[in-house]
């Protein structure tokens, strides 16, 4: 099922929605780093479901237990495996769900590849699965930040047609966490709360993009052909769930420029290293990290599990109609600005180990 990502940072996750309980193994990272659950709960906690009035309302602590790899608050060098365990499971609320495919779900589709699924929270599919992402990404970030500075921070730039206009190269965490949307835009994001809050007394959903910026990239991460830096960061956030869309830099907008409109000129700045005078590039050249900002943006489609009555068909192909159960995010952005700063440290950091291994051997 393609349940691990990374070379040399690699990550294994496991578990399903409704089962004894969700994590990753993560192998490939360095000995001596100091972490703590403290640090990984941090994350898990700006993930975690139940956090705010437009998020789903199950209740889970999603309280992480380190299983090896850490001694004495410093890494080891070997396989560190992370658990979260599930508690606040209500598998009764997917019991038509077994029979019946929920529309724009993974449903008809693991049913199709597999002949056999988990309907109980949607199993596997579930993005309660992500909780592994978000751990490790944890690990990451530190490890980004400690070699070389790095800081990745996420934020929701649009929910459906509300959109906000974000400085990233001055936003901060703080900014992003000051209201519970993750948009550090005040005003549009009293407006997004309030259209999510809506939308939920609808039983609708609604969808939109997360924007997220890494600062302080070294130069010469990523591969020029296949393992183009873009190119990875591009499968590990579409491997998101939700996730529709992915762009880098200008992205589509660049299109509707000319070459010398859109080219990014060089200079050198008061400390002799070649920077550009623009960023349309978005961080990367040539599938390599050119030192500055790196840029993305991930479009999110509205939630599919959604309580209006909808027509759709049982396993056996008889026509019938759905309407959805169970407890959901009536817009998954807030929830995915994690999920999408984790995606992005675990291409970062996979990079940066496989440059140094690369490139400074001698």
């Amino acid at each position: 099922m393609g349940n691990t990502f990374g070379h040399l940072f690699r990550i294994t996750t496991f578990g399903e929605s409704h089962g004894g309980g969700v994590g990753v193994v993560i192998d490939g990272c360095p000995p001596r780093l100091e972490i703590t659950s403290e640090e990984i709960q941090f994350e898990l906690d700006r993930r975690r479901p139940g956090q705010s009035k437009i998020t789903t309302p199950r209740k889970e602590e999603d309280k992480c237990e380190i299983l090896s790899g850490v001694f004495e608050g410093k890494t080891l060098g070997t396989p560190i495996s992370i658990l979260v365990r599930n508690k606040d499971t209500r598998s009764q609320d997917y019991d038509e769900m077994s029979v019946k495919y929920r529309p724009s779900h993974a449903d008809a589709t693991y049913d199709a590849k597999y002949g056999f699924r988990n309907w109980q929270g949607g199993g596997r599919s579930s993005a309660r699965e992500t909780i592994g992402r978000v751990a490790a990404g944890a690990i990451a970030k530190k490890i980004l930040r400690q070699v070389a500075g790095v800081e990745i921070i996420g934020y929701v730039q649009r929910i459906k047609d509300l959109e906000a206009v974000i400085d990233s190269g001055n936003v901060t965490l703080a900014q992003v966490e000051s209201n519970i949307v993750r948009c550090p835009d005040d005003k549009i994001a009293e407006k997004m709360i309030e259209l999510i809050e809506q939308t939920g007394r609808q039983g609708n959903s609604i969808g939109g993009v997360v924007e997220c910026v890494a600062r302080n990239v070294p130069k010469g991460l990523g591969e020029p052909v296949f393992d183009k830096l873009e190119a990875d960061i591009a499968k590990a956030v579409m491997s998101l769930p939700a996730s529709k869309g992915f762009e880098i830099g200008s992205g589509f907008a660049g299109t509707l420029l000319t070459g010398f409109e859109h080219n990014d000129e060089f200079y050198t700045d008061e400390n002799g290293d070649i920077r550009t005078v623009t960023n349309r590039s978005g961080g990367v050249q040539g599938g390599i990290s050119n030192g500055e900002n790196i840029i993305i943006r991930v479009a999110f489609k509205p939630t599919a599990t959604i309580r209006k009555e909808q027509k759709t068909v049982t396993k056996e192909g008889e026509e019938t109609v759905l309407a959805g159960k169970g407890r959901h995010d009536p817009c998954v952005l807030p929830r995915a600005v994690p999920m999408v700063e984790a995606m992005l440290a675990l291409v970062l950091c996979d990079h940066l180990l496989r440059n140094h291994g690369q490139c400074q051997v001698l």
